[in-house]
């Protein structure tokens, strides 16, 4: 016989359990809110990212749908929230170039003069994707054995020949493996005897775009197309293996242009006005100020000079790790905010001057005033691989 079916539940009951299931899911909740960990005025702990770990939930969404889009200023986003630290055993125009193709964006050091880093700045933004625009040039006076040691130290074994061995200098012509794999008298020969003399090189003139120099590549059969001036100065280089490895990046931080974006550091010298001038002529796109203690006199007076000599300059100060000292550069005017003290790797600020703070609770309490004021934030340091 079946069994009869079960009547419905009053509806005194169905109110009643209502009532009790936000109850019952308050009691699955058996973690703690950040509001809870560092909103308590009353406790006195600092949390670095050791301290923490977020707890799993339920997941409606696939890792194709998660998007890591922050705002690196108020007016430049990153598709990678990562940027390279303006130390200058990390950051110059290579890694620069590296971060802005894979959606981040790279901070040149300033430890070195205001021309060099002009001019790192300036590579940066002139990188176009494909092309090679500090190749290793050769003299012609190089003897065939110094060039086999060249090779193995470089990887590669094809290199343009100038006047004076250096990029941007006239073009003399080209040398390859075919053209010294069967000389005996390497001591005593010279590359400018057994090169491939200019008038016999194809090249590209500058302006020419990717296509156009992988189409003359393919057609020629050749592995090294240069790319020169009018007047016969080598500014570029493409290489086949180079555009046959070539990858798209989708993720790049590019300006309105089609540039590269790529950010320096300045100190907050007087001296460090003049260096400012130079790299905004170089086309930078936002200034960082470089210091382990942000709330200064000095840095305030830098910050408000950038932004009245130069509005649309986004600029970064810092470093910061509590409210009070975010609210005084943001009333400077900064457009973003570096937070944290003495929490690198090899940073001795909380050793030497007795300061700092806890990093997961700087960088909290940081961001949630800040982005108040409609300011980003980047946590500087404390994660480690």
């Amino acid at each position: 016989p079946r069994t009869p079916a079960k009547p419905p539940p009053a509806p005194a009951a169905v109110a009643a359990e209502a009532a009790d299931r936000p109850a019952a899911d308050a009691d699955l909740d058996d973690g703690h809110s950040a509001e809870g960990i560092f909103g308590d005025q009353g406790s006195h702990t600092g949390y670095t990212y050791d301290d923490l770990i977020l707890l799993p939930g339920h997941i409606t969404f696939g890792v194709q749908d998660v998007g890591l889009a922050s705002m690196f200023t108020r007016k430049i986003a990153l598709q990678t929230p990562i940027v390279s630290s303006p130390m200058d055993t990390v950051t110059e125009h290579r890694m620069a170039i590296a971060m802005a193709l894979h959606g981040g964006i790279g901070v040149i050091h300033s430890n070195m003069s205001i021309e060099a880093q002009a001019k790192e700045v300036m590579k940066v933004k002139k990188y176009k994707s494909g092309f090679i625009l500090d190749p290793i040039c050769i003299k012609p006076t190089m003897n065939l054995v110094e060039l086999d040691d060249l090779r193995r130290r470089c990887g590669f074994t094809g290199f343009p020949v100038t006047e004076d061995g250096h990029m941007g200098s006239r073009l003399l012509g080209l040398i390859t493996r075919r053209d010294t794999d069967f000389v005996d008298e390497r001591g005593s020969t010279m590359v400018n005897m057994v090169m491939k003399k200019f008038a016999h090189v194809t090249v590209a003139e500058e302006g020419v775009d990717l296509p156009t120099a992988n189409q003359i590549l393919a057609d020629s059969k050749l592995g090294k197309l240069p790319i020169v001036t009018k007047g016969g100065r080598i500014v570029a280089l493409v290489a086949r293996t180079d555009i046959m490895k070539q990858a798209e990046f989708p993720l790049a931080t590019k300006d309105a242009n089609g540039s590269l974006r790529v950010a320096a550091a300045v100190g907050t010298r007087p001296g460090d006005r003049d260096r400012v001038h130079a790299l905004v002529a170089a086309g930078v796109d936002a200034i960082v100020v470089d210091s382990s203690q942000g709330d200064s006199t000095f840095q305030q007076e830098i910050i408000r000079w950038m932004k009245s000599q130069f509005p649309d300059l986004q600029v970064v100060g810092g470093n910061v790790v509590t409210r009070r000292q975010a609210k005084h550069l943001i009333d400077c005017g900064v457009d973003g905010l570096r937070v944290g003290m003495g929490i690198g790797s090899i940073c001795t600020t909380q050793e030497v001057c007795a300061c700092g703070r806890a990093q997961a609770s700087a960088v909290y309490n940081v961001a949630k005033y800040a982005r108040a004021r409609g300011i980003p934030v980047l946590a500087d340091g404390g994660i480690s691989s």
